[in-house]
């Protein structure tokens, strides 16, 4: 199997405790992980540094030229419009219409002239994916992408990135708190602590994925125990 990314002995610290103490990564192409971890895990620290947003020593550190990142907010600039906004930084011609198909892929073709701060809480996040995939990345990085959202929203958003991602197949890395999150979108899944992996599940489940089924229901409780959460007894 070919390797999109690799990275070896990666290590980070802010002059105290080793943020990441030495990981390895790997992602093929097309491949969709989720990243759990408890706050200050070490999670959007290994995003950022895979993102080129900041800089750590490693024995190895190989990753795609074409990167794109979604964050929790959206950074829409309030200045320009939605398909402003989505061109942005795209240096080529064909710009808008790139940005116009976009817009399409996420549902917003009813929204490329409008404002940024005229647009609901979704309709700004499926603008901020628009951007992230108008670059045609082979790495999507999503930190955290849905967390702001209601709770009808991202499980629509879920449904979207799961099909954008299967008509793009970029490999996406998901940093996320939402344990089902996880579970009903990633091929795989790990869990970070005090910068270390400490568990790796693979989910050899079809989609579309369901909490009621048994499969997913115990992986959801191991993630859960290995996030200190026990589960609730009747």
């Amino acid at each position: 199997m070919s390797t999109l990314v690799d990275i070896r002995k990666l290590h980070r610290s802010f002059g105290g405790p080793a943020v990441l103490d030495s990981i390895d990564l790997t992602m093929a192409p097309g491949e969709f992980v989720a990243l759990l971890g408890r706050s200050g895990s070490g999670k959007s620290t290994l995003l950022r540094v895979l993102a080129g947003l900041d800089t750590a020593p490693a024995q190895k550190l190989e990753l795609p030229v074409r990167r794109s990142v979604v964050f929790q907010e959206p950074r829409l600039l309030p200045w320009k419009s939605v398909i402003e906004n989505v061109a942005l930084g795209v240096r080529r011609a064909d710009a808008r219409t790139l940005a116009t198909q976009a817009l399409a892929d996420v549902g917003l073709s009813h929204r490329v002239d409008a404002w940024p701060l005229t647009l609901s809480g979704g309709e700004a996040q499926r603008s901020a994916l628009a951007r992230a995939l108008v670059r045609e990345p082979k790495l999507l990085l999503l930190d955290e992408p849905f967390a702001a959202l209601d709770a009808l929203t991202r499980l629509r958003m879920h449904d979207l990135v799961f099909e954008l991602w299967r008509k793009h197949h970029p490999a996406v890395l998901l940093v996320t708190h939402d344990v089902w999150e996880a579970v009903a979108l990633a091929d795989r899944i790990l869990v970070l602590d005090q910068g270390r992996f400490i568990k790796e599940i693979r989910v050899d489940i079809d989609h579309p994925r369901r909490r009621d089924d048994p499969r997913t229901s115990r992986i959801e409780a191991e993630l859960l125990k290995e996030l200190g959460v026990e589960p609730l007894h009747a």
